[in-house]
């Protein structure tokens, strides 16, 4: 099942990208601070992470966009049923986000509004190694890991000074996992369009 839906996702993303280079001048690429609350897990669990982006205009109000991230492990506090004891724990969990979808824009100007739908997944990679050696083992295990099918709906503003902008979004980065688990996902950083 997963490596139908990587298939289908290339193919698409091969069928298109002649047209879309053909357009010329409306390429965006970007990286941002994400945010991700793991809502499933008692306490939640709010892990902080960076990633990157590559967005190719369509049109003047849609883009084709593709995003890849990835959260740091977490410390979080496990409270003692008797409700006076604490301890902290170290999750080693390390979430690996990879979401593909249209970003719809209102038109002209510096700044804009935007909605986007992505679809992609979620895997749950676990860890004890540094943060390069554990992006990399679970980059590796999301074929073969604890890994979900996942849909983001989420809106967003960026502006632009010439080629430099920032982008500010948010949404609910929903997997299933034996039914939907929606979590809040805000995602902040820099872009250059080119």
């Amino acid at each position: 099942m997963r490596s139908v839906i990587v298939v289908v996702i290339l193919a698409l993303f091969m069928c298109c990208t002649p047209a879309l280079l053909a357009q010329g001048d409306h390429i965006e690429i970007g990286a941002f601070a994400d945010y991700f609350n793991l809502s499933r897990t008692t306490p939640n669990i709010n892990y902080v992470g960076l990633g990157g982006r590559v967005g190719f205009n369509v049109r003047p109000t849609v883009q084709i966009e593709a995003e890849l991230s990835y959260a740091f492990e977490r410390n979080f506090t496990s409270v003692f049923s008797d409700g006076i004891n604490t301890q902290f724990v170290r999750s080693h969990t390390r979430p690996i986000t990879g979401l593909f979808g249209p970003k719809f824009m209102t038109s002209g100007g510096p700044f804009r509004a935007f909605g986007t739908f992505k679809a992609g997944f979620v895997s749950f990679s676990t860890s004890n190694q540094d943060v390069p050696s554990g992006f990399v083992g679970g980059l590796g295990s999301v074929t073969e890991g604890n890994t979900r099918a996942a849909i983001y709906p989420g809106v967003g503003v960026e502006g632009f000074w010439g080629p430099f902008g920032l982008r500010l979004d948010g949404g609910d980065e929903i997997y299933f996992d034996h039914g939907a688990r929606n979590n809040l996902k805000v995602t902040f950083g820099p872009a250059i369009r080119f």
